[in-house]
C-alpha cells in the first residue's frame, strides 16, 4: 500500500492535503489527541451528566470568571500526525551539525551503555515515576540514588552526598551560599578560582548580587587572602586543563575559618586525590560524562558531597536507610527531604527537582564499569592527552598546561582563527579560549584517530604529521606524585556485582519492578501533573543530532535547535500572551528566580532601586517565598480568606502600605487550593497601579492552556513547568525545564549566554538549560493543536470535577469556586477521620498503595487532606477505579467509627501490606489476609506488591545511613 511515510513537508508550503491524487494516502493528522485524552466521546457524556452539565463549554463557564477568558483560538493550528511530527523532528535534527567536540569546559563526549539506554532512559518504568515521597512504593529508584550518592562520597572522599542537583554552575552557587551559612569568618566575600569554567563564574556572579556577596576572582595562589574571605571555590583540574595541588590554600582558608569548596570532575577523581584527602569541605560537579549525552546543555545529574557535621545544611535531597514496620532494612528521603523551601521565606534555597533519571544513569554507569572499569576509562582518556599533548610540542606548538589530566591550553597566537576553522573542516570543534589561545580536551570517545586529527588542525603537511606519529615515544603520566590517587573507590558489592549484561539486565529490572510508575497506574498527585508523557514524543531525545550536540558549539552547527526553539518560543508566548521566552531556566524553581531577577533588573533600570517587596498568599507553593529571598527581594505574606481565596481587602491593604517599595507579587492561578479566583484581574490592576509587576507561577497551566492567557489577564511573567503540562516526564524526580515567559519590557532582562563575557544575567550552566528534552514538549504541543490543547485542558477540569461529584458525599471538598466549581485539581478534607476514628492522612496514604494507587498530594497546601489532580490523560475507567479505592477505604473508616474495630486494628494502620506480610504465621491482624492485600476492585493477577512495609522515618533520622554498606561491613 503507498504511504507518505515522510509526512507533508510543512516547510515548502506543499502539503498532501493540497493534492487531490493523494487523497486518503496520508497519515491520519489528527489521531493522537484522542490517544492523549483518556475519556472517550461517551464517557464524556456520562460524566458530563454526573457533574451536572450540559457541554464541556458550559462547565468551563461555571469554572473560569469570565474575566480571564480568552476568546480567541491560540494560532498553533492543526495538530499533527505522530508520522508528520517524527519526520519534521528528523528533519531538524539533521540541521544540526554532530561534530567530535574537544570543547571541554565541562561537557564531554561519553557512550551510554546500551543495557542503560534501554532499561532506564527509554523505559516508562524509570522515566515515568514521581518523586519518592511515598517510599514504599519507590525502593527501586530509591536504591538507585543511594548508589549514585555512595559513587560521589567515594570519589570525593567526603562522609556524604546528595541525590543530585541541577548542573555544576547551581551547584556551585549552592556551595557558596551553604559556605556563607556554616562558615565561622565574618567576612562577606567568596573567593572563586579564575580558572573555574566560565559558565560557573557567570551563575556565580548573578546569585551572589542579591544575596549581598561580594565574590574576588583570580589565581588562588597569588589572589587569595584567607581573612577575607569566608569561603573559596577551586576548580579541579581547572577549566585550561591546569592541575594544581591546593593543599597550602585550603590549609590557610581553615585557619581563618573558611570553607574550602572544589568542582571536581568525577572521571578525574578515578586517578586523582580525591577533594576530601586534600581537605575540602564541600565538592561539587557534574555527573554528566557518566553516560550522559551533552544534549545541548542538559539535563545532566550535577551533585553536592560535604562533611557529616554539615549534613543539616546542605541543599537537595538526601536518600537515607530506615526500617520498615517489621524490622527489615528500607531506602527513603532523609532528614524531611532536604527541600528546604518548605521554610519558605526562611529558606535558604528554593530546590524543589533535582535531576532523578540522570543520577540513576550515572550511578549505573558505575555500576556497569566498577571500579576497575572506570580507573581503566580515566588512565585512557589522560594516556590520550598525554600522547597529543607530546606531539603538539614535536610540531612546534606551546603547550602552556604541564600537568594535566584530559584538558590542555595551548598558545598559538595569531593562527588560532585559522587552527580552528581548518578543525571543524576536519569535524573537530576546539576551544576558543581567547587571546590567542586553544583548549583541547579528550573524552571517554577519543580515540588514536581523534589524537591524529587533531595534530592535522594544526600541521597543514600530512607526511610530517605521520612520521612524528610513528618517531613519537610513549607518553607518560603529567599527573604529579602527590595528586596521583592512592585510595580505593566503590568498594561496595553493588559495583563489583553486575559484570555480565545479564545480571545488569536483571538488577535494572528488579529495582524498576519496586516501583509504582505511571506505566503501571494513575498517579493522582495534585500540583504536580502526572500525564501521559507519549512515547513518540519521548523518542527523539535519543537521536545523536539532539543528544550529541555540545552547548558551546558554533552557532552554525546547531540550526536544528535554533529552530526548535523558535518554534517553542512562539507556540508558548501564543499560549501565555507573553512576547518573549527564555528557556534557560532548567527547573521551575529556577524560572521563578529568573523571573524575580527580571523584574528587579527592570525596577533598577528605571531607577526604582527601592522596590524590593514581594507579595505573596499564604496558599503560594513554598519555593515562591523561597525564590522571592534568593532573589533579594523582602516577603511580605497576603492574607487567604475562609474559602481559600486571596483575601482581596487585606491585598488591597498591603499593596498600599507598600507602594513605594513593591516590586511583585506572585500568584499561582489557578491557586493551588484548586480554584480560579475571581478578583484575579482586580489584584493585577492594583499591583500595576502601584508600580509593581505580577509573576504568575505557571505550575498550574494545565487549567488554562486554551482557555486563559496570564498574559492577558494581567501578567508581567511566566514559567512554564514543560515537565508538568507540557509532558516532559517527572523522571523519579527530574528532569525539569521552567523557561519563564515575560512581556516585552521584560525581554531585554531575560538570561544570556553564560558563557559570553559581559552577561548582566545568567542562572544556569547552559544558555537553553537542559535543551535534549524541548523536542518532547515541541512534539506535544504539536501533536496536539489548538483544539486538542483546548480539549486536553477542559477534560482535565472535567476529571477533576468528576471525582468531586463521585466523592463528595464521603469526603468533605475544601475549597470550590464561585459556582460550585474546582479547576483541575481539588482537595479532600481528611481532618474529620482523624477527629472521628483515629485515622491519619498517611494511613489514607499507605492504604491506597494496597489498591494499587500511588498516594495523592499528602499535607500539602492544607496538612490532613489529599490534594488530587486525574490530569486529562486517565480514562473513565481508571477515575472509577481510584473513586471505587478511595469510596472503600471510606467504608473502613467507618468501621472504625462504629466500634467494629479501633484504627489500631483496621488495615490502615498497618498498611501496606507486603507478601511477605500476608504469608507469615501465625496471622495475628482483626481482618482478614483477603481485607489486607485483596480489597474490592483488585485484581489478584496484577496485584502491585510493595517490596516493604511502612517505613519508620524516625528510626532513620537518628540513626543515618546516606551510602551503600562498604566491603567490610558487607563480609562481616
Amino acid at each position: 500500500m503507498f504511504t507518505l511515510a515522510s509526512g507533508p513537508d510543512r516547510s515548502s508550503g506543499c502539503s498532501a492535503d493540497t493534492l487531490p491524487a493523494f487523497a486518503g494516502l496520508q497519515p491520519e493528522a489528527d489521531t493522537f489527541v484522542p490517544r492523549h485524552i483518556g475519556p472517550t466521546a461517551d464517557d464524556l457524556a456520562v460524566m458530563l451528566k454526573t457533574v451536572g452539565a450540559p457541554s464541556l463549554d458550559a462547565l468551563m463557564q461555571e469554572t473560569l470568571p469570565a474575566a480571564i477568558r480568552a476568546t480567541q483560538p491560540m494560532g498553533i493550528g492543526k495538530g499533527w500526525s505522530e508520522v508528520e511530527v517524527l519526520a519534521h523532528l528528523r528533519t531538524l535534527a539533521n540541521q544540526n551539525q554532530v561534530m567530535t567536540s574537544l570543547i571541554g569546559q565541562g561537557y564531554y563526549g561519553t557512550v551510554l551503555p546500551a543495557v542503560i539506554q534501554r532499561n532506564i532512559l527509554e523505559n516508562p518504568a524509570w522515566y515515568t515515576a514521581y518523586t519518592p515521597y511515598q517510599p514504599e512504593i519507590s525502593q527501586g529508584r530509591l536504591e538507585a540514588l543511594l548508589n549514585f550518592q555512595t559513587m560521589i562520597s567515594e570519589l570525593t572522599g567526603l562522609d556524604i552526598a546528595n541525590a543530585s542537583l541541577l548542573d555544576e554552575a547551581t551547584a556551585a552557587a549552592e556551595a557558596m551560599a551553604m559556605a556563607n551559612r556554616v562558615s565561622k569568618s565574618k567576612a562577606t566575600a567568596f573567593f572563586v578560582d579564575a580558572d573555574c569554567h566560565p559558565q560557573t563564574i557567570a551563575v556565580l556572579k548573578t546569585r551572589a548580587e542579591p544575596l549581598g556577596i561580594a565574590l574576588v576572582i583570580g589565581a588562588p595562589e597569588t589572589d587569595l587572602v584567607a581573612a577575607d574571605v569566608f569561603g573559596a571555590l577551586f576548580q579541579y583540574p581547572g577549566s585550561s586543563g591546569a592541575l594544581k595541588d591546593p593543599r597550602a590554600t585550603i590549609e590557610a582558608l581553615h585557619a581563618a575559618g573558611g570553607i574550602a569548596v572544589m568542582a571536581a570532575d568525577p572521571l578525574a577523581l578515578t586517578v586523582l586525590t580525591s577533594p576530601g584527602e586534600l581537605g575540602a569541605d564541600i565538592a561539587i560537579g557534574s555527573t554528566q560524562r557518566f553516560g550522559v549525552p551533552m544534549g545541548f546543555g542538559g539535563p545532566h545529574a550535577a551533585y553536592m558531597a560535604t562533611r557529616d557535621a554539615w549534613k543539616r545544611n546542605m541543599p537537595g535531597r538526601l536518600v537515607g536507610v530506615s526500617i520498615d514496620s517489621q524490622g527489615r532494612s528500607a531506602y527513603r528521603l532523609a532528614l524531611q527531604t532536604r527541600e528546604q523551601h518548605i521554610r519558605r521565606e526562611k529558606a535558604t534555597s528554593n530546590i524543589c527537582t533535582a535531576q532523578v533519571l540522570l543520577a540513576v544513569i550515572a550511578g549505573m554507569y558505575a555500576v556497569y564499569h566498577g571500579p576497575e572499569g572506570l580507573r581503566a576509562i580515566g588512565r585512557r582518556v589522560h594516556g590520550l592527552t598525554t600522547t597529543l599533548a607530546a606531539g603538539l610540542k614535536a610540531l612546534g606548538v606551546t603547550v602552556q598546561t604541564e600537568q594535566f589530566f584530559d584538558t590542555i591550553t595551548l598558545q598559538v597566537g595569531d593562527g588560532a582563527a585559522d587552527i580552528l576553522a581548518r578543525a571543524r573542516s576536519a569535524g573537530l570543534n576546539l576551544r576558543d579560549a581567547g587571546k590567542g589561545r586553544i583548549g583541547i580536551s579528550l573524552d571517554e570517545t577519543s580515540t588514536p584517530k581523534t589524537v591524529l586529527a587533531v595534530w592535522s588542525a594544526f600541521c597543514a603537511e600530512q607526511g610530517r604529521v605521520d612520521k612524528m606519529a610513528q618517531a613519537l615515544a610513549p607518553a607518560t603520566s603529567t599527573i604529579p606524585t602527590n595528586l596521583s590517587r592512592q585510595s580505593a573507590f566503590l568498594t561496595q558489592p553493588v559495583f563489583s556485582s553486575c559484570r555480565s549484561e545479564t545480571d545488569m539486565l536483571r538488577y535494572l529490572r528488579r529495582l524498576a519492578d519496586k516501583d509504582l510508575a505511571l506505566d503501571r497506574t494513575m498517579i493522582p498527585l495534585g500540583s504536580c501533573t502526572m500525564k501521559l508523557n507519549a512515547t513518540v514524543e519521548m523518542i527523539p531525545i535519543t537521536w545523536p543530532g539532539f543528544s550529541d550536540i555540545h552547548p558551546f558549539a558554533p552557532a552554525d552547527q546547531t540550526r536544528g535547535y535554533q529552530a526548535l526553539f523558535a518554534d517553542l518560543e512562539r507556540w508558548l508566548c501564543a499560549i501565555s500572551g507573553y512576547d518573549a521566552v527564555s528557556f534557560q531556566p532548567n527547573s521551575g524553581a529556577q524560572g521563578e528566580y529568573a523571573g524575580l531577577l527580571a523584574i528587579s533588573a527592570y525596577h533598577r533600570a528605571r531607577g526604582e532601586t527601592n522596590r524590593t517587596v514581594c507579595l505573596i498568599p499564604a496558599s503560594a507553593h513554598g519555593t515562591n517565598p523561597a525564590s522571592a529571598q534568593m532573589a533579594g527581594m523582602k516577603v511580605v505574606v497576603v492574607k487567604c480568606d475562609a474559602g481559600g481565596n486571596i483575601d482581596l481587602e487585606d491585598m488591597r491593604e498591603k499593596v498600599t502600605a507598600h507602594a513605594a517599595d513593591l516590586s511583585a507579587v506572585m500568584i499561582t492561578y489557578p491557586s493551588t487550593h484548586g480554584v480560579f479566583e475571581e478578583s484575579m484581574r482586580e489584584i493585577c490592576d492594583l499591583v500595576h497601579q502601584a508600580g509593581g509587576q505580577v509573576y504568575v507561577d505557571g505550575a498550574n497551566m494545565n487549567a488554562q492552556v486554551g482557555l486563559a492567557r496570564p498574559g492577558d489577564y494581567g501578567g508581567d511573567v511566566s514559567h512554564f513547568n514543560l515537565h508538568k503540562t507540557f509532558c516532559i516526564p517527572h523522571g523519579g524526580g527530574g528532569p525539569g525545564m521552567g523557561p519563564i515567559g515575560v512581556k516585552a519590557h521584560l525581554a531585554p532582562f531575560l538570561p544570556g549566554n553564560p558563557a559570553a563575557e559581559g552577561t548582566a544575567l545568567a542562572v544556569s550552566a547552559a544558555p537553553f538549560g537542559s535543551a535534549s528534552i524541548l523536542p518532547i514538549s515541541w512534539a506535544y504541543i504539536r501533536l496536539m493543536g489548538d483544539e486538542g490543547l483546548k480539549r486536553a485542558t477542559q477534560v482535565a477540569i472535567l476529571n477533576a470535577n468528576y471525582i468531586v461529584s463521585r466523592l463528595i458525599e464521603a469526603y468533605p471538598v475544601l475549597y470550590r469556586g464561585a459556582q460550585g466549581r474546582v479547576a483541575h485539581e481539588c482537595i479532600l478534607d481528611l481532618r474529620p477521620l482523624k477527629d472521628a476514628a483515629g485515622v491519619t492522612v498517611d494511613d489514607m496514604a499507605k492504604r491506597l498503595v494496597d489498591y494499587g494507587f500511588h498516594a495523592p498530594t499528602v499535607s500539602f497546601p492544607v496538612a490532613g487532606t489529599f490534594m488530587i489532580e486525574p490530569t486529562e490523560s486517565e480514562s473513565k475507567a481508571e477515575l472509577d477505579r481510584f473513586c471505587e479505592a478511595m469510596l472503600a477505604i471510606r467504608e473502613e473508616v467507618r468501621a472504625i467509627e462504629a466500634g467494629k474495630l479501633t484504627a489500631e486494628q483496621s488495615p490502615l494502620r498497618h498498611a501496606p501490606h507486603t507478601a511477605s506480610d500476608v504469608t507469615a504465621e501465625p496471622w495475628d491482624h482483626a481482618y482478614t489476609r483477603q481485607d489486607a492485600c485483596f480489597p474490592p476492585g483488585v485484581s489478584r493477577s496484577s496485584k502491585y506488591w510493595p517490596p516493604v512495609g511502612r517505613i519508620d522515618n524516625a528510626h532513620g533520622d537518628r540513626n543515618l545511613v546516606c551510602s551503600c554498606p562498604d566491603i567490610s561491613e558487607w563480609m562481616e
